[in-house]
């Protein structure tokens, strides 16, 4: 029986795709390099923000990969004054009844965790989330299984008890990896056939299909 839920914030929890798109952008103006367009960007989501521009672009050294990170999260932070993300449809409630039916929720994201409690808070759905991670408390991030690993270990919890949900395939091969059960949530920003590459035990087009996975997997 699936007892506790470790989800994924941006793209899951979280609309934040136009923030860090427009961020990405920015920061790369700033620095001289070419845009390699919002799909490419997208598809880094879930990365540590050093390892999304090394991936879009691979001879970048990871000293210049901090450098952009560094520059990316003081421009980050002036948008939100004035782009503000929201929740998916049917989040904040969805999370209230699993709450409310006893799950342990928790969060594992490649956001770190100063950012994610900020977000939790601003969207009204910190009192709901038990458990947080975030990058910077972790030694290795997606999609390597430490976050997950970690989160059953300091909860209690057994892979088997555990169900890892996110938008992205790092963020599946991050559970499997784990030896959890997966459900990839496909209206983010990873694609449905990615999510089943990865492995996806199951997909979900809306956030408030969850609650119907638990009671019954058959079902969806």
């Amino acid at each position: 029986m699936i007892r506790l839920l470790i989800l994924d914030f941006d793209g899951t929890l979280g609309d934040t795709r136009a923030n860090i798109v427009l961020t990405m952008r920015q920061t790369l103006e700033r620095l001289g390099k070419p845009d390699p367009g919002e799909d490419a960007i997208a598809a880094t989501i879930g990365l540590p923000l050093e390892d999304g521009f090394l991936a879009l672009f691979p001879s970048m050294t990871r000293a210049e990969a901090q450098h952009c990170t560094d520059l990316y999260r003081e421009i980050f932070r002036e948008n939100r004054k004035w782009l503000v993300p929201g929740l998916f449809p049917h989040v904040r409630e969805t999370l209230a009844l699993l709450a409310e039916k006893g799950y342990v929720l928790s969060i594992a994201s490649s956001r770190s965790f100063a950012s994610l409690h900020s977000f939790l808070e601003e969207m009204q759905i910190g009192p709901y989330i038990f458990y947080i991670l975030g990058a910077d408390n972790v030694t290795h991030a997606k999609p390597h299984p430490e976050p997950v690993l970690r989160t059953l270990a300091d909860l209690g919890f057994r892979p088997e008890e555990a169900l890892v949900v996110g938008d992205m395939a790092v963020d599946i091969r991050m559970g499997k990896g784990a030896g959890a059960r997966t459900c990839g949530v496909t209206y983010g920003n990873g694609s449905r056939e990615d999510l089943l590459a990865a492995g996806a035990d199951w997909l979900i087009d809306d956030f408030a299909a969850l609650p119907a996975l638990l009671y019954d997997p058959a079902q969806v």
